[in-house]
């Protein structure tokens, strides 16, 4: 089955486009996509984007999340986590894999888990 439809069946997919600020937790089996301001807690079974506007201040906990802006958050993410060439992130990461760009910059601690951390409870997995 094609990818756009299977997105429909689990909650569709999320935008939060620049310009915007959203305060308060966001809850999702869908993916979201951040290209706006948001100061809250991000909790999704499926993939997070932080676009180079993004900017989150808050706790994630996903599947995987991928970033080019800013985050200022504590990670767990249950599959990889992308730091893009243009991301900031200051926190500490739970993950399974990570993937960073020369030019990313990370600060914090980071502990790699084999097996992936725990999955979210609470929220439909795929």
């Amino acid at each position: 089955m094609p990818k756009h439809l299977e997105q429909e069946e689990i909650g569709g997919i999320n935008i939060i486009a620049a310009g915007t600020t959203l305060t308060g937790d966001i809850v999702s089996a869908g993916d979201c996509r951040i290209d706006g301001t948001v100061k809250g807690n991000i909790t999704s079974n499926s993939k997070i984007f932080i676009g180079k506007s993004g900017n989150i201040e808050g706790k994630i906990q996903c599947h995987s999340i991928e970033i080019e802006g800013k985050a200022n958050a504590e990670i767990i993410a249950t599959e990889i986590l992308t730091l893009k060439s243009t991301a900031v992130l200051t926190g500490n990461i739970r993950i399974s894999k990570i993937s960073i760009e020369p030019g990313a910059n990370f600060v914090g601690n980071c502990t790699m888990q084999n097996p992936a951390p725990t999955p979210i409870p609470g929220i439909e997995n795929e």
